[in-house]
């Protein structure tokens, strides 16, 4: 069967066609064509005419895909030339319809949800009506209206779990389980020890903001491979290219694009230069260290190479340099050896819109010559290199926690502790403020908590397909989010751990949560939370484990019924939407009418055109549809039927 043959088949043909091949038949028509097509190519042989038609059966499948289906790549900002076109992403994410419903319980508690946190803002009901099916998708976040100042994070993250209404449910990642095994004595940017939103380019030397465009304020780190601890050791690193958005211009942003480079210990910050065991040279023409800047240097414009230099003495202590573009710009940092304590320093880069490349090829030349007796970093031997914690090879060995409570029940104070308690698991916590902290530019904390909430949507799917422990801080308490966040990270050990205080202990919680950051949550918002929240389950086959830290689970059931009736009783009624008026289709005449001629002169049976709408422009009258209604009171049209 040729493509244009299966591409005239509806949709019931295309089921009947891969049910007698036996093959899966559901979903919509663009996944149907697609599994026909690749089962009549593999299975019965069939070739195409020419290069084009299988060109173009290959082009057909993406661009009808549902907009519940996601692809990792369609998030990702166009690219440019150059190192753009060479660091690609390697994250894709499908999603597919399932059968999978909601308990009546489980509906009721949402259902409330469906006009966002507060209804009379007219903007939260327009996302929910005609939002993209994936959360996430092709969203820019509004400028906020003078209602919002004030409001927390919560507000925001759960604007975003409402999406999850909407969305398909997601089909777990493929075959691609084992990742590929590299080389662990090459020295490259490590995609384990970064930042989820950097980008790391395919031969490892190259990297970028991975949503640089939507989120042009984010800064993000990397770190090498490998790290030293003796000798006269330096890396180079160029400014490759700075990737400025018509938004950033729009904004009127003065410093559109940022890098440090420098060196950190391992399990420090990966925003460089914010801890006090990380040393940074910043492209503004200072030092940083421990948040602490510096004037040092001369500023960095695209292209620039930095040269980054450690010298190790024989008692322990170092000594930083830099360079820019060969030009020695002196001694920036001095460490005693009761500093490092022996722990080696890794190479270290951080950029906010703008790509950079180290030079990591141990046979090539340096780009500018560095100062004497010292070598760079991929030419040691390995002997002399420290490499970091290798990643996990599969997700059988990766551990997911969703967090699931009320805002300012005590999640986040959960699970930094429980990080604190396993630094062996290496976890990386998903949460909106810690993408706050990678914003380090000033602006509106109110346009930044919606870019960070929309941000860490997309965050989600890159790490269910990245190896690797997480921690996902949220509210989570729709069961649609919960569902879909499980659903991806189908393989992990997926825990849930719910945090439900007791109602005095949640009021104190919340009550020093809000001053202390001076966000106050909206009382209809706070009672719209209470209504929508539901509590998982342990027979759920989504989750390996479920843990209660607070009240135990009947006790928590209990009172989350009390929050319900009660906020039920303070909301205010939900506003009935009118009815759209239904569009009456177009009658045909009655086959006793008199001929169109007769009509248009005199009407239907001699009436006048008072029941007859004719348009000067149409050669035939349309009908009021009254004239065809035959009920109670209407005995003068009986006798025409």
């Amino acid at each position: 069967m040729k493509l244009t043959d299966i591409k005239k088949l509806k949709v019931a043909e295309l089921r009947s066609r891969l049910e007698e091949l036996g093959l899966d038949n559901k979903g919509l028509k663009a996944e149907l064509f697609g599994r026909l097509w690749s089962a009549l190519e593999a299975g019965h042989g069939a070739k195409d005419e020419d290069e084009q038609v299988k060109r173009h059966a290959d082009r057909s499948l993406t661009p009808t895909a549902p907009a519940g289906s996601t692809d990792g790549r369609s998030s990702s900002p166009p690219r440019g030339a150059g190192v753009m076109e060479r660091c690609k992403p390697d994250c894709t994410n499908s999603a597919t319809q399932t059968g999978s419903s909601l308990t009546s319980q489980q509906r009721d508690s949402e259902s409330v949800s469906e006009a966002g946190p507060d209804p009379a803002e007219g903007r939260d009901a327009d996302m929910q009506r005609g939002g993209a099916e994936d959360p996430g998708e092709g969203r820019r976040a509004p400028a906020p209206s003078p209602e919002e100042e004030g409001r927390g994070r919560a507000f925001y993250e759960f604007k975003e779990e409402t999406r999850y209404k909407r969305t398909k449910s997601t089909q777990p990642p493929g075959d691609r389980e084992e990742t590929e095994k590299e080389d662990e004595d090459k020295v490259r940017l490590d995609p384990y020890d970064s930042h989820l939103h950097f980008e790391v380019g395919p031969d490892g030397a190259c990297g970028q903001p991975r949503f640089w465009a939507r989120f042009p304020s984010l800064w993000s780190g990397c770190r090498l491979t490998h790290g030293v601890l003796q000798g006269k050791v330096g890396f180079e690193v160029r400014l490759e290219r700075k990737l400025v958005t018509t938004q950033m211009e729009e904004q009127g942003d003065t410093d559109p694009c940022g890098v440090r480079v420098g060196w950190s210990l391992a399990n420090t910050s990966l925003l460089l230069g914010e801890d006090d065991l990380s040393f940074a040279y910043d492209g503004r023409g200072k030092k940083v260290s421990g948040g602490k800047e510096e004037a040092f240097g001369e500023l960095l414009s695209e292209g620039d190479i930095i040269g980054c230099y450690a010298s190790f003495s024989t008692d322990g202590a170092v000594e930083l340099s830099f360079h820019k573009n060969g030009c020695v710009m002196g001694e920036a940092f001095s460490l005693v050896a009761s500093v490092l304590l022996g722990r080696p320093l890794f190479p270290h880069v951080l950029c906010k819109s703008c790509s950079v490349r180290v030079l990591l090829d141990p046979t090539a030349r340096p780009w500018y010559p560095g100062p004497p007796e010292f070598t760079p970093l991929a030419a040691l031997s390995v002997r002399q290199r420290v490499r970091t914690a290798l990643p996990p090879t599969s997700r059988a060995q990766c551990a997911m926690l969703l967090m699931v409570g009320l805002p300012g029940s005590g999640k986040s104070h959960w699970a930094r502790t429980h990080m604190k308690q396993h630094p062996e698991e290496r976890y990386k916590l998903l949460g909106t403020e810690e993408l706050l902290a990678c914003m380090i530019s000033d602006g509106q904390r109110i346009r930044r908590l919606q870019q960070a909430a929309q941000c860490l949507t997309d965050l989600i799917k890159v790490a269910a397909q990245s190896p690797g422990n997480y921690i996902l801080d949220q509210c989570n308490i729709l069961f649609s989010a919960r569902h879909y966040k499980l659903q991806l990270f189908t393989g992990f050990r997926r825990q849930v751990v719910v945090v439900f205080p007791s109602a005095d202990e949640w009021k104190r919680r919340l009550s020093r949560h809000q001053t202390s950051n001076g966000e106050q949550i909206p009382q209809t918002a706070l009672l719209k939370f209470q209504v929508s929240c539901s509590l998982p389950e342990q027979h759920s086959n989504l989750l390996e484990e479920l843990q209660y830290v607070e009240l135990p689970q009947e006790q928590a059931q209990t009172l989350l019924q009390e929050y319900r009736a009660e906020a039920r009783r303070l909301l205010p009624p939900v506003p009935k939407q009118e009815k759209k008026k239904t569009r009456h289709p177009m009658k045909r005449p009655h086959p006793h009418d008199p001929p169109p001629s007769h009509r248009s002169r005199t009407g239907l049976h001699g009436w006048n055109h008072t029941r007859l709408n004719v348009q000067p422009w149409r050669q035939q009258p349309i009908y009021d549809p009254g004239c065809y209604y035959r009920g109670v009171g209407y005995s003068r049209y009986e006798g025409y039927w």
